[in-house]
């Protein structure tokens, strides 16, 4: 008995370590920009990877405790990884550095997404999402003032310091504001992952404070004309309709989501009469208007941003080596380590990098791992609904596309599609591995 007690008390301290380290990693996606540019700017660039030994801690005390296992999702991965430095190192670019900050996407950041999804349940996402809910309120505040604020403001101050700003082009003389992250992408990808928790809280009364959801929705509608980003409005778009679609047949849900809808235009219809909402409307449509005719419309933005990289690698493969020129070149790190200056050696969509690293067989491997991953969480989501767990599936809209095709080189994209699609498999979960195992 005594021994039985040892190995529970065990068992319940390896868990609770990882759930905390787990915590970290998202804490730190969230404030790593924060400690960049404001708190600590002279380790700018150490701070970069921040995040990078919390999920060497949380693959190996995972590893240790018997939550993870290779799958063929992280074999193969794994397996693209050591042979792409290999090739990096020999066919490649030939710089060590660039080929291990390259890999640790695969080797370290990758197999979290199944360690979030086996060591934690629902009611822990729900409470990370509590968490991101309340952030919003406070985030969007920030991005009000960055928006409003020259790009000499402290609240701009770029990553190190940069007095130039962290703002990015928007529209009419004013930038694209960065929140607590470094780049401005940050802001986008958190206020989508934000969207689907309130969804799923207003479908679900009682999980968390009225106010607070109130404020967090208001935050959302404001975020999006002053973050200037159609990326954020395409996800808010798109959430909605998964949510709708897997509301029909729920006609309780169903009427929470005409209320909502109801109060949405209302709250709209105020803010009209609000000159700051009014003036971000105006540039927010005014970068939409410029940006689409620069893209080709629409259907331009569309097919560049979801298969383009993908039909401009697979056309350029006679200047692409079939070992690529290796991986990490891809990355803003390893495009300044390797030509000395800040370019995109390789494109700048996702998919045309991935072949432009690895070659063209790696590549290919890489990019199909992605999208059957995504399409498996996808179809585990989508069974979910069957039995009133809506979750699952309102992450999986925000998840699918960062999974398959977001840009894993850049930190913050890397860190939304891990949370996003590790959060997505752990909703599945009643029950943690953990108490699972002690039942």
């Amino acid at each position: 008995m005594e021994g039985q007690l040892d190995r529970i008390y065990s068992d319940n301290k390896q868990y609770s370590s990882l759930e905390k380290a787990i915590w970290l990693y998202v804490i730190l996606l969230v404030f790593e920009g924060a400690l960049r540019k404001w708190v600590l700017p002279g380790l700018s660039t150490p701070l970069l990877i921040v995040r990078d030994p919390v999920a060497i801690y949380i693959i190996f005390k995972a590893y240790q405790s018997g939550y993870f296992r290779f799958n063929i999702y992280t074999g193969i991965i794994s397996t693209v990884a050591v042979l792409g430095v290999i090739f990096a190192l020999v066919f490649g670019h030939g710089v060590l550095f660039v080929s291990i900050y390259g890999a640790r996407v695969y080797l370290l950041h990758f197999p979290l997404i199944f360690i979030f999804g086996a060591v934690l349940d629902r009611s822990t996402v729900e409470k990370i999402g509590v968490f991101l809910v309340y952030t919003s309120i406070f985030m969007v505040v920030l991005i009000f003032l960055q928006f409003y604020s020259p790009q000499s403001a402290w609240v701009n101050r770029g990553v190190g310091g940069d007095l130039d700003g962290a703002g990015f082009g928007g529209a009419m003389g004013y930038y694209r504001p960065s929140g607590t992250f470094s780049f401005t992408n940050g802001a986008a990808l958190f206020f989508s992952l934000v969207f689907c928790f309130v969804l799923y809280f207003w479908g679900n009364p009682g999980k968390i404070n009225t106010v607070v959801l109130v404020l967090s929705t208001v935050s959302i509608v404001f975020a999006i004309p002053l973050s200037i980003s159609r990326t954020l409005l395409f996800q808010v778009c798109l959430t909605l309709l998964f949510f709708i679609f897997s509301s029909l047949s729920n006609p309780k849900v169903l009427k929470t989501i005409f209320y909502s809808f109801i109060s949405m235009i209302i709250l709209i219809i105020i803010l009209q009469f609000n000159d700051s909402f009014n003036l971000a409307t105006e540039v927010f449509l005014a970068r939409f208007d410029s940006a689409n005719e620069y893209e080709g419309g629409l259907e331009g933005v569309f097919i560049d941003r979801f298969l383009g990289g993908l039909v401009s690698a697979l056309s350029n493969l006679d200047h692409i080596p079939f070992f690529g020129f290796g991986i990490g070149m891809g990355s803003n790190v390893g495009s300044y380590l390797v030509s000395g200056g800040d370019i995109f050696l390789l494109g700048e969509e996702e998919w045309e990098k991935t072949i432009g690293e690895l070659g063209v067989f790696l590549g290919l491997t890489t990019i199909f791992i992605r999208v059957v991953l995504s399409l498996d969480l996808g179809l585990a989501s989508y069974k979910q609904i069957s039995v009133g767990n809506l979750l699952p599936w309102l992450i999986f809209s925000n998840s699918f596309l960062i999974i398959m095709q977001g840009q894993w080189t850049q930190p913050t994209g890397l860190g939304f599609a891990v949370i996003s699609a590790g959060l997505g498999y752990a909703a599945i979960n009643s029950d943690s591995v953990y108490t699972e195992k002690l039942a």
